[in-house]
């Protein structure tokens, strides 16, 4: 039981970086949006969100995944409708976070096609991924 106290505290520091990153990350696209090609704020963006994705959301995310699958294996919740409908929201999630990274490196390559406006609806995405997910980890309505 310990383990599994420490593994579940270890899991929800992950998702809360995790999902700190998600929420900053498209907030940041928004400012670049304004930012010229080829500019010093530009290119200070490029740097935040590189260093934003790369040092924190990244391994924030792989650590949610492994704490949580784990937790998972020692609960046996396989079979859980629940389970099954937090891992649909999460493959959500990490298709988001894909997303965010593409549109990364396309910053990063000045060639960045989408709007302030595009990136705003992003930003709420995620939140709302959360919030379906919190409900059926603590409510386990299925």
């Amino acid at each position: 039981m310990d383990l599994y106290l420490w593994l579940k505290a270890l899991h929800v520091i992950a998702v809360i970086a995790w999902m700190a990153g998600m929420l900053y990350l498209p907030r940041l696209y928004v400012y670049h949006c304004k930012a010229k090609p080829g500019s010093e704020m530009s290119e200070t963006f490029k740097v935040m969100e590189r260093r934003l994705l790369r040092a924190i959301i990244n391994p924030a995310m792989i650590c949610a995944w492994a704490l949580g699958l784990t937790m998972a294996w020692l609960n046996d919740l396989w079979g859980e409708g629940w389970f099954h409908g937090k891992l649909a929201l999460l493959l959500g999630m990490q298709l988001i976070h894909a997303g965010y990274a593409r549109w990364r490196r396309h910053f990063a390559a000045d060639a960045n096609q989408h709007s302030e406006k595009f990136y705003r609806f992003m930003n709420e995405v995620p939140t709302l991924l959360m919030i379906g997910i919190v409900i059926l980890v603590i409510v386990k309505p299925l």
